[in-house]
C-alpha cells in the first residue's frame, strides 16, 4: 500500500510501498478514501526536517540539554550515533482520515465492514486504528466534508475549555484551518466572533461564516479594535490559534480581556508570560490538547477504555461525533475551506505547495476507489526489498527479524549485520520501522506478518527486539518452527512463561534440534568486563561486587512500567545486571533479596545475591539519581584487590600485579561481541555462548525478585 513518509532529517516527502497493517486489537483497519494535510502541524515537521542540525538545535532546546547531558556521561561518538539514528528515522504524515472499515478486531463493537468512518489515521491506503480514535460518519457528509472531523475536534476542544456562554465576546487569533473551523463552531455557540489575522482572503471567509475582522496586514492594532468590538469591557475569551514563536498573541489577547478573562491556547506560541498581565485581571490561561480528554492516554486510546459519560462528557470520539452532527446539519461548513485536492500517488505537490508561497488551505488526497486497486494487492502484508538469496549462495546464516523499533535499528541489526549473517526478513506492526531497517540494513523483504518470518525455510535464526510481553510467545513459537533464537532482555515476564520455553526446547531435543537460546545479555562481552573476568579467574576467592546504575526516571505510565506489557524495570531491565553478576561470579545464584523505596514505582532498589561460591553482590538501581552522573558504575572487591568500572569506558585496578588500567575510547557495551558469539556458534554448530540453564536462572531470579516488589 502507498503510504506519506517525511525524513527528519532532510524534510524530503516520500510516497512509500508499505506492507498492510494487521487489524491489532481494538482497532479498526480502514480502507481511506480521503485524508486531510493539516498544513500548521504539517509545514512544521517538514520545516523541522529541512532545517540544518544548528536550526533543529534551536527549535528543541530541551533535546540539545539531553544531548550535552548524554555526551558527558557515554562520549561524544555514542551520542551522536544515537542522535543520527533518530533522525534517520521517517515519519508517517496526517492524522485526519475518512475511509470504510474493512476488518474489526478482536474486542471492537458498535462497528461493521463497510461503514464509513473517520479517525486520525495517517495519510495511508489502509491504516489500522483504536476504536477510541474512531467515529461513523453520517449519510449526510460527504467523504470531503468528513476529513475536516478531526481538526474540528482541535478546534471544539479549545472552545470546550474557554467555556463560551450565549452572547459572549470572544476573540480568534490566527485563521488557519483550526482558526476558521473556531469561529463557526463559536457562531454555533452563540458567540460574537472578532477573528484576527494577516491574510485578507482567510479574514473574508471569516467575515462569511459572521465574524468581524482585523486585518494586520494593515498595521491596525488588535486591542483597541477588541475593546470595542466588546463594548469598551473587554472580551470574555481569547482563543490564539496561531503558530509563531512570537509572545505578542498572548500579551495582546491579555490586553484585550476583561477581568477574569479566559485565554485558551490552541496553536503555537511564545510563552513568555508577563505576570502584570494576568495578575490584576486574575486572567486564567490555559493550553489545548489536541482533539479532548483521552489524547496520550494508552488506557483510553491504546486499550479502549472509555471514560464514563456521567464524569467526562466529552472525550476525543464524542467530540468527533459533535462535529460530524454540525456538519451534517450544516452548522458547520467546510466546502469554502477546500483550497486543493491531489491524488495520493501526487502527494509530493501538495507538500511543495504546503511549504511553498502559493496559497492554500484546506488541501484533500484522494485515494483509489475500490475497483481501482484490488484488495488482495493493496492488503499485502509482505514487501520485497532486494533479490533473495540461496542459502548455498549465501554461505551465512540466515536471520529474520521480528521487531523493528528504535534498539533494534540502533544496536542490534548493526551489530548482527557486522557479524556477517544474511538478512532475510524483518517484521514490524505498523510496518513503516520494518520498511525503514530493511532498506537501510539489506533486508531481502519486511512484513507486518511476524509468522511469514517464523515459518520461513530459508530462515535459520530468529531475532526478537519487540516489547517485552510477546517475548516468551515468540520464542516458544520459533522453537516450535526448528529455529536458533536470540531474544532482547527480558527472556519472559512470568515464571509459568519461563516454564514454557524450557518446555519448548526440550521437546525440540527430543526432536533431534538443539537449538541454540540466547538472551541479549551483551553487557558481559564488553572488553571490559572480559578483562575482569580473566583477572578474578586468577584469583581463585570468593568476591564482593557493588553494581550501581543510575537508571533515571520513567514515566509511570511508560509502557515498561506497565507489568502486563513491560513488566517492570526491574525484569526489564536489571535483568542485564543480574546477568553480569552471574557470569563474574562463575557460580549460581543461591539467594536473593530486595529492598524497595517505597515512594517510588518500583524502580528504585537495592538487589543483594548471594553465590554458591561464597560470592555476594549488590546492585543498587535507582532511579532517582542525576543524569549528570555516570549511568553504570561496577566495583569488584576480592583478595585485597579491587577492579572499579566506570560507564564502560575507564576501568581501573588496585592492587593487581601487572594491571592498573584499560581505558577506551568510546563506550562498549558488548553488543557486537555479543551478536557475534551467537553468530559464530551458529555457524559452528557449537554450544549457546550463555548456557541455556544460566538464562533461565537469571530470568527466574529476576522475577522472583520484583514479585517481592508487589507483595
Amino acid at each position: 500500500m502507498k503510504q506519506i513518509l517525511q525524513s527528519l532529517k532532510t524534510g524530503a516527502t516520500e510516497i512509500a510501498q508499505v506492507p498492510c497493517v494487521a487489524p491489532s486489537r481494538g482497532q479498526l483497519l480502514i480502507r481511506t478514501a480521503r485524508s486531510l494535510v493539516s498544513a500548521g502541524t504539517e509545514r512544521m515537521l517538514v520545516d523541522f526536517g529541512r532545517a540544518g542540525l544548528i536550526g533543529k538545535a534551536r527549535q528543541q532546546p530541551e533535546k540539545v540539554r539531553q544531548v550535552i547531558d548524554k555526551v558527558r556521561t557515554d562520549g561524544l561518538a555514542p551520542t551522536l550515533e544515537a542522535v543520527f539514528n533518530k533522525l534517520d528515522q521517517p515519519l508517517p504524515l496526517g492524522y485526519c482520515n475518512v475511509g470504510r472499515v474493512i476488518e474489526a478486531g478482536a474486542g471492537v463493537t458498535g462497528f461493521t465492514p463497510s461503514e464509513r468512518v473517520v479517525s486520525n489515521g495517517r495519510h495511508a491506503e489502509v491504516v489500522s486504528v483504536p476504536v477510541n480514535l474512531c467515529a461513523k460518519v453520517p449519510d449526510a457528509v460527504s467523504d470531503d466534508e468528513a476529513a475536516f472531523t478531526v481538526l474540528g475536534a482541535v478546534a471544539l476542544q479549545g472552545i470546550r475549555l474557554a467555556q463560551p456562554t450565549l452572547g459572549e465576546a470572544v476573540v480568534v487569533t490566527g485563521l488557519g484551518l483550526i482558526g476558521l473551523l473556531a469561529v463557526q463552531l463559536l457562531r454555533a455557540h452563540g458567540c460574537r466572533v472578532l477573528a484576527i489575522d494577516l491574510d485578507p482572503a482567510r479574514l473574508r471567509l471569516a467575515e462569511s461564516f459572521g465574524a468581524q475582522t482585523v486585518d494586520l496586514s494593515t498595521g491596525a492594532d488588535p486591542v483597541p479594535a477588541a475593546l470595542a468590538f466588546s463594548r469598551g469591557r473587554g472580551v470574555d475569551a481569547v482563543m490564539i490559534a496561531a503558530s509563531t514563536r512570537s509572545r505578542e498573541p498572548v500579551h495582546q489577547a491579555a490586553l484585550m480581556s476583561r477581568k477574569r478573562g479566559r485565554i485558551v491556547l490552541v496553536g503555537v506560541a511564545g510563552l513568555e508570560l508577563d505576570r502584570a498581565d494576568f495578575y490584576e485581571k486574575e486572567l486564567t490561561f490555559q493550553v489545548s490538547c489536541s482533539y479532548g480528554p483521552g489524547r496520550y492516554d494508552p488506557n483510553y486510546e491504546e486499550r479502549g477504555q472509555d471514560y464514563p459519560v456521567g464524569f467526562v462528557r466529552w472525550t476525543e470520539q464524542r467530540n468527533f461525533e459533535a462535529v460530524l452532527d454540525m456538519l451534517a446539519d450544516g452548522r458547520l461548513d467546510v466546502k469554502p475551506l477546500i483550497s486543493h485536492r491531489f491524488p495520493i500517488a501526487e502527494a509530493g505537490k501538495a507538500y511543495e505547495l504546503v511549504t511553498g508561497k502559493t496559497p492554500s488551505l484546506g488541501i484533500l488526497l484522494n485515494y483509489p476507489a475500490d475497483e481501482a486497486v484490488p484488495s488482495e494487492a493493496l492488503m499485502r502484508r509482505t514487501v520485497s526489498l532486494a533479490p533473495a538469496m540461496s542459502r548455498v549462495a549465501a554461505g551465512k546464516s540466515a536471520i529474520g527479524f521480528i521487531g523493528s523499533g528504535n534498539y533494534a535499528t540502533a544496536v542490534l541489526i548493526p551489530a548482527f549485520k557486522a557479524a556477517g549473517v544474511r538478512l532475510v526478513s524483518i517484521a514490524s506492526n505498523a510496518g513503516v520501522s520494518g520498511l525503514h531497517a530493511g532498506r537501510k540494513f539489506g533486508f531481502e523483504s519486511t512484513t507486518t506478518d511476524a509468522a511469514a518470518v517464523l515459518d520461513d525455510p530459508d530462515v535459520d535464526a530468529i531475532v526478537i527486539a519487540t516489547r517485552h510481553e510477546s517475548h516468551a510467545d515468540l520464542v516458544c513459537r520459533a522453537l516450535r518452527s526448528g529455529k536458533h533464537v536470540f531474544v532482547e532482555k527480558p527472556l519472559a515476564l512470568r515464571q509459568g512463561e519461563i516454564g514454557a520455553i524450557e518446555a519448548a526446547r526440550s521437546h525440540a531435543v527430543e526432536a533431534g534440534f538443539a537449538p541454540i537460546v540466547m538472551v541479549g545479555f551483551n553487557r558481559r562481552f564488553a572488553p571490559q568486563v572480559q578483562k575482569i573476568k580473566s583477572l578474578l579467574d586468577g584469583v581463585p576467592r570468593a568476591k564482593s561486587f557493588v553494581m550501581t546504575v543510575n537508571a533515571g526516571a520513567i514515566p509511570a505510565d511508560h509502557w515498561t512500567q506497565d507489568q502486563q506489557v513491560g513488566g517492570g524495570r526491574i525484569v526489564g531491565e536489571a535483568c542485564h545486571f543480574v546477568d553480569l553478576l552471574r557470569f563474574l561470579a562463575g557460580a549460581p545464584i543461591i539467594s536473593h533479596h530486595a529492598a524497595f523505596m517505597k515512594a517510588e514505582t518500583g524502580d528504585t532498589a537495592t538487589i543483594t545475591l548471594s553465590f554458591a561460591d561464597g560470592s555476594v553482590g549488590a546492585i543498587h538501581y535507582f532511579a532517582n539519581g542525576s543524569k549528570a552522573f555516570p549511568k553504570e558504575r561496577l566495583e569488584v572487591f576480592s583478595g585485597g584487590r579491587i577492579l572499579q568500572l566506570d560507564n564502560f569506558r575507564r576501568l581501573q585496578g588496585f592492587g593487581w600485579p601487572g594491571f592498573s588500567r584499560l581505558n577506551l575510547w568510546r563506550q562498549d557495551k558488548g553488543h557486537k561481541a555479543c551478536a557475534e558469539a551467537f553468530v559464530r556458534a551458529l555457524g559452528t554448530g557449537g554450544a549457546s555462548p550463555i548456557p541455556f540453564g544460566e538464562l533461565l536462572e537469571v530470568g527466574r531470579t529476576a522475577i522472583e525478585i520484583a514479585e517481592t516488589c508487589r507483595a
